[in-house]
């Protein structure tokens, strides 16, 4: 059975003000824009995530809930995971390999550097950092979410939202 992980790096949000949480930053009204290019992206292509864990930071939160509407999933339906926020690639490799066998798809959307060393660690491909708003789709052929670990994972495809 094939496996497809969409691993998307949050869009464009507020610049770190000394009177607000790094955690609570908000988008701005390009990185809605740039969330909302993606999801239909994902639609034109017919590709729909059977599930979306997202970081549990505002502006990771609201790309994921922007590119599940652009593809009619139930924004609600996002599970938020706090250590996808600072825990590291370890913590992403923990949330892909927990993932219920019914599950065929899944999308993370989190932080750099962390969701660019994830892509890297899976593919053995250079990512190098992922822009704002940029997907990566990776495939995995014959292997259960929890066997996944590095060098397993194909490259399907790489885009920025400037590239639609």
């Amino acid at each position: 059975m094939s496996r497809i992980l969409y691993l998307v790096r949050h869009a464009t949000a507020e610049n770190p003000s000394a009177f607000q949480r790094d955690h609570d930053r908000e988008l701005t009204p390009e990185g809605i824009m740039e969330a909302a290019r993606m999801g239909r992206y994902l639609t034109a292509q017919h590709a729909k995530p059977d599930q979306i864990v997202s970081s549990t930071a505002e502006r990771a939160l609201k790309t994921g809930q922007i590119i599940a509407e652009q593809l009619a999933i139930e924004p609600d339906c996002i599970e938020a995971v706090d250590n996808l926020f600072d825990g590291g690639p370890r913590a992403y490799l923990a949330t892909v390999n927990s993932m219920s066998a019914a599950c065929a798809s899944l999308m993370l959307v989190g932080h750099n550097p962390d969701i660019s060393y994830f892509a890297e660690f899976l593919t053995h491909q250079a990512v190098a950092s992922m822009e704002k708003g940029e997907m990566i789709a990776i495939q995995f052929e014959n292997l259960s979410w929890a066997e996944i670990s590095g060098r397993t994972g194909t490259v399907l495809f790489q885009k920025a939202p400037n590239q639609i």
